[in-house]
C-alpha cells in the first residue's frame, strides 16, 4: 500500500504496517541538500519502506532517483549527476544495537517515540550520494604545461637590497 508523504510520522507504528510511501519531492523545498546545488531545479523520485526482516529486525529502505545540478570543478559549468540510492536503514534506540545489524545496513537512531521526518531521510541520503569534488565526466580534462624548475627564471631575492644597506651600515 502506498501512500503520501507525511511531515512527520511514528516509524514503530510504520513498521508494524510495512507501510510504503512514494511519490516525488521538489530539490527546492531540501533546506540542508541546496548549498550544494547550482540550482534547485528538479525533483527527486522516492520510495520509503518500513518493515522487518526475517531476522526481525526493524528497517526503513530509501530509494530514491533524481539528478542532482552540481557545479563542475573542472570546467565550472552546470551539469546533472545522476543519482540512484538503494539504503537499507537499522531503526535502533539505542547505540549498542548498532553491532548487531547486519552488513551493509545502516543504522538510524530514534528515540522510544519513534517520530521521524521521512522528507528529512531522503534528504540525508541524496546529501550523502553529492561527490566531494563534482566534475562532469563528459568534461574534458585540462591540460597544463607547467615549466620545470631549471626553466624558471632565476628571480632576485627582493631582500638582497635591505641586505645591502645593512652591510654597508657595519
Amino acid at each position: 500500500m502506498s501512500a503520501p508523504l507525511p511531515p512527520v510520522l511514528d516509524a514503530w507504528r510504520m513498521v508494524a504496517a510495512k507501510r510504503l510511501f512514494d511519490g516525488r519531492l521538489p530539490l527546492s523545498g531540501m533546506p540542508r541538500l541546496r548549498p550544494v546545488l547550482a540550482d534547485a531545479e528538479g525533483d527527486c523520485r522516492f520510495e520509503v519502506e518500513f518493515g522487518v526482516d526475517a531476522l526481525g529486525m526493524r528497517y526503513v529502505e530509501v530509494r530514491a532517483e533524481a539528478e542532482l545540478p552540481l557545479l563542475c570543478q573542472r570546467t565550472l559549468e552546470r551539469f546533472l549527476h545522476p543519482v540512484r540510492i538503494d539504503q537499507r536503514l537499522g531503526l535502533i534506540t539505542d547505540e549498542s544495537q548498532e553491532a548487531a545489524l547486519p552488513e551493509g545496513v545502516e543504522p538510524l537512531l530514534l528515540d522510544a517515540s519513534g517520530e521521524l521526518n521521512p522528507a528529512g531521510l531522503v534528504e540525508d541520503e541524496l546529501i550523502l550520494a553529492v561527490p566531494v569534488v563534482p566534475i562532469d565526466p563528459d568534461s574534458a580534462e585540462i591540460e597544463a604545461n607547467w615549466p620545470d624548475e631549471a626553466e624558471e627564471d632565476e628571480k632576485p631575492n627582493p631582500f638582497a637590497a635591505l641586505a645591502a644597506l645593512k652591510e654597508q651600515k657595519k
